[in-house]
């Protein structure tokens, strides 16, 4: 289909350029697609979370983002994982940067130690892409998404999903192991709106 055709030669076009590479909120790096930025704007502002985790802070310009949109509506706060500080003392009050492996012991019993009874938890996975370390991210954190908030597995494009055919399995074959074991997630596709999103399949609902 030509339609299809084209969606999938500009997000090919887009991705290899790398200009997301050189995407910025307020002098942050952020690295992630605008469509997608503004998907998670749309999100917090409908769904309203309490706390958001985020596996993987890089630069910390997605949780720096995400912090001011929690900041707008005036509710929520962002708890960011990295094994490493490269955020360069950014700082903001609705953000606390753990540093650690998001899937080891310590670092998931540190997050659930800053959650609060009663607080509607988002999860958004952006650290290791590799399909082993992404599947279990989900089966560690999917239990804190709390009902009728997302998680959220970024970059579901790669390994030729249309883009990085070089990759080898990664988020995309993750949850194709995932979703079938965990009914209470379902895609949702009405994220996808913009027609080109770094993370096809990858905006998962808990019911």
């Amino acid at each position: 289909m030509e339609r299809e055709r084209l969606i999938t030669e500009f997000h090919r076009l887009y991705y290899d350029s790398h200009v997301w590479t050189q995407t910025r909120w307020l002098g942050a790096g952020v690295e992630k697609c605008p469509f997608d930025l503004w998907i998670y704007q749309e999100i917090i502002a409908e769904h309203r979370p309490d706390v958001i985790i985020e596996c993987g802070t890089r630069y910390g310009g997605s949780a720096l983002y995400m912090a001011g949109i929690c900041e707008l509506i005036g509710q929520g706060r962002v708890i960011s994982i990295d094994i490493a500080e490269q955020r360069g003392g950014l700082a903001h009050p609705r953000v606390e940067f753990l540093i650690g492996d998001s899937i080891e012991p310590a670092t998931v019993g540190a997050v659930k130690n800053r959650l609060r009874g009663g607080e509607r938890v988002m999860v958004v996975l952006d650290s290791d892409h590799h399909r082993a370390h992404v599947l279990r991210e989900m089966e560690l954190y999917g239990p804190l998404v709390t009902p009728g908030q997302y998680m959220i597995v970024e970059d579901t494009n790669i390994n030729g999903n249309p883009v990085a055919h070089y990759y080898g399995p990664g988020p995309k074959e993750a949850l194709g192991e995932f979703l079938p074991k965990h009914p209470e997630f379902t895609v949702d596709r009405s994220r996808e709106k913009f027609f080109v999103t770094f993370h096809p399949g990858g905006f998962l609902l808990k019911r």
